[in-house]
């Protein structure tokens, strides 16, 4: 079975009850980072273009394409870990003065954390620095 022969109520709004996911794919980008020492990292394009802000290839030509140059790894490296530190510093103070104030705990803002998702791409990163390849996207 293709998931465009998907059925059961949730469609595409045209009433067969079918998934567009041609259409879907369309709408929505991924960010597929390559290498050649480590798998493909897929992430959806809010994610992928928050890894590459945080790294400074936030222009419009790098955030469709790119690469990063193992000579750039480690400070990308840092700025990723630098921008987690800084995520789970705000949300432990939140958390202190909350408790504090005897309010109710804050949520973490996402459900899936900055570290969470970049923990791989660090990886990824170790790994390609280590061996002197580039990792690019979008080509």
């Amino acid at each position: 079975m293709l998931a465009s022969d998907v059925q059961g109520g949730h469609g595409d709004g045209n009433g067969d009850g079918k998934i567009d996911v041609a259409g879907y794919a369309a709408r929505t980008m991924i960010y597929k980072f390559k290498s050649k020492v480590t798998g493909d990292l897929i992430m959806l394009e809010a994610n992928g273009q928050a890894v590459l802000k945080i790294i400074g290839k936030a222009d419009a030509e790098t955030l469709t394409k790119g690469i990063l140059l193992p000579e750039d790894m480690l400070a990308a490296i840092l700025a990723l870990e630098n921008a987690i530190a800084l995520e789970e510093s705000a949300h432990a103070e939140a958390l202190k003065k909350a408790q504090a104030t005897g309010h109710e705990a804050p949520n973490k803002p996402n459900a899936v954390s900055l570290r969470q998702r970049c923990v791989p791409f660090i990886q990824m990163l170790q790994r390609c620095h280590k061996a002197g390849k580039e990792v690019v996207w979008g080509v």
